[in-house]
């Protein structure tokens, strides 16, 4: 074997993050033309027409670097949240703006609070700094934040809060969060990821901007066009919190982090009401079918606020995922969350959602 330069050892303990299994891949290695994905929370409708023409439109000037301040785009979003451009950064995803608060915040030996099971990249991003994430198991699926605000120490610079949850579904609500916030140190930085905030209906969910807009220094929202706007293909979330944090993080961001045609689609995306209106709707009927179907087959599940159940199906959800591959069908596995019978589902147009209840009947029959 080669002799090659040895890797930072913060490194070695780092398991590379698996996406769900793309449909292309599928089609290759089993031969099923007709797949459908209902494993990485992308929305079945697909982006919206305006987005779509303002890429066409947008095709011709590929060839200049991007605005590499995402102008146009944090005009809108500013507009849209009722904040200021100052309070916004833009990410290639909401998965590089997790990277850069590590790469802000974290020195080696530091600690970062999450819940367990959640996004599995909270831990990537502080571990590829030298951190380390201290988990707090969640309680009937929801967070657990008394016991996270306990596991707070001097040596924790970040906690993160997923809400809605990934893979879970729930929810910390306005009370629960205002209660936590008032026991975290001003020093540690509180991350709440609301990937999937378009999708909740609960009337108690935060309004995490508030804080945001009273000032609040140790608070960031992150979200994202990867989910209901239909642009995960793209890769473009943002940020938002107040201007000291956002300085420090851009001295860390790369320059032309979000290309030109991300920023312009974005743009058009935010701005079609209608075609969010309607991935609401579908979400929403999804949802009511699913539940139905699992019980039905008497399967329990987490009640969910995002696009996505976590269904038990009292088997080794890997062997029915391979079965539910023959069948065209592509879910994400529960293990990966530390449950080995769970599936976690993205709720689908009608019709795949039917192709996905009739493949697992027969697989469970």
């Amino acid at each position: 074997m080669a002799t090659v330069p040895k890797c930072r050892e913060a490194i070695l303990s780092i398991k590379p993050y698996v996406p769900g299994k793309p449909i292309e891949e599928v089609q290759r290695e089993l031969g099923v033309k007709d797949v459908i994905k209902l494993a990485s929370n992308e929305n079945p409708l697909g982006p919206s027409p305006d987005a779509v023409q303002a890429l066409q439109e947008a095709s011709d000037r590929i060839f200049l670097y991007p605005d590499g301040n995402c102008y146009y785009l944090k005009e809108a979003l500013a507009a849209k949240l009722g904040v200021k451009q100052e309070n916004l950064i833009i990410g290639n995803g909401t998965d590089e703006i997790l990277k850069m608060l590590a790469e802000t915040y974290i020195n080696p030996g530091d600690e970062i609070v999450v819940a367990d099971p959640t996004f599995s990249e909270y831990e990537f991003a502080a571990q590829v700094m030298g951190g380390r994430a201290i988990k707090v198991p969640t309680r009937n699926f929801r967070h657990d934040l008394a016991a996270m605000a306990a596991a707070i120490t001097p040596r924790t610079r970040l906690v993160f809060v997923c809400n809605p949850n990934n893979p879970t579904g729930t929810i910390v609500g306005q009370a629960a969060l205002d209660g936590f916030l008032k026991q975290v140190p001003p020093s540690v930085l509180v991350v709440l990821d609301e990937a999937y905030s378009d999708y909740v209906t609960a009337e108690h969910y935060p309004n995490s901007l508030a804080y945001v807009r009273a000032g609040r220094a140790n608070v960031i929202i992150l979200r994202t066009f990867s989910k209901i706007y239909g642009l995960a293909g793209l890769r473009v979330g943002y940020g938002v919190a107040v201007p000291e944090i956002i300085r420090d993080l851009n001295r860390v961001r790369e320059p032309f982090n979000v290309n030109l045609l991300a920023q312009v689609a974005a743009v058009a995306a935010l701005k079609d009401e209608a075609h969010v209106g309607k991935s609401r709707e579908v979400n929403s009927e999804g949802k009511d079918y699913l539940y139905s179907q699992f019980e039905s087959l008497g399967l329990k599940y987490v009640p969910t606020e995002a696009n996505f159940i976590f269904v038990d199906i009292q088997r080794d959800s890997r062997e029915v995922f391979r079965q539910l591959l023959q069948k065209g069908v592509i879910v994400r596995t529960g293990d990966i969350f530390g449950y080995d019978t769970f599936l976690r589902v993205t709720i689908g147009t009608r019709r795949q959602n039917e192709t996905f209840i009739r493949a697992l009947r027969e697989i469970l029959a």
